[in-house]
């Protein structure tokens, strides 16, 4: 979602060529979404996970860094191969990062990771709203947070997390997109 807000939302944020964005997304959406759910399906019809929902941290490890290894991997490659904009590469970057610290700390306590990939594409919308403002950024803003709010509450309603998990997931994902992405995008 990060990806295609970065090429439809405000194109104007990259240089990515328009006829290249719907190829790049593709490539994008399979690498960080389609590999890594077959994994998961793979995890699970091996029995290496109990459940897709992934209840017990421990059971989330496994997951996650394989999940991790497969961002890195694209991130890597558009880093060292296509090398198309910069701020498409330190958005996938950032996404790494983030899945990775998710995963360091999933280690220890099990905090919401759709919590913290929604924090990050609040982060994005927010830095893109202030580097690029306009009254449709400020709305899409204000969309994504409800969204954001909405499936935090979704996530406490199943009982899948606690309050502080959800809260510590999204700030994770906000704290280190919002840094990184401010101090490269409006100072």
């Amino acid at each position: 979602m990060m990806v295609l807000t970065l090429f439809y939302i405000v194109p104007e944020a990259t240089v990515v060529p328009g006829e290249a964005k719907w190829s790049i997304a593709l490539l994008v959406g399979f690498t960080t979404f389609l590999v890594p759910l077959l994994g998961l399906v793979g995890m699970r019809f091996s029995d290496l996970i109990h459940s897709f929902h992934l209840p017990d941290k421990r059971e989330r490890l496994v997951p996650f860094v394989l999940v991790s290894i497969f961002y890195c991997m694209t991130s890597g490659f558009f880093y060292w191969k296509l090398n198309v904009d910069e701020l498409l590469i330190a958005t996938l970057g950032l996404a790494t990062f983030s899945l990775m610290a998710l995963t360091a700390v999933t280690y220890f306590w099990k905090i919401s990771a759709h919590q913290t990939a929604l924090g990050g594409w609040v982060a994005l919308v927010a830095v893109l709203s202030v580097k690029f403002y306009s009254p449709p950024m400020f709305y899409y803003l204000l969309v994504i947070i409800v969204i954001s709010g909405l499936v935090g509450t979704a996530r406490l309603y199943l009982n899948a997390h606690k309050p502080l998990e959800v809260y510590a997931g999204f700030a994770l994902g906000f704290g280190i997109n919002f840094s990184v992405l401010y101090s490269l995008l409006v100072t």
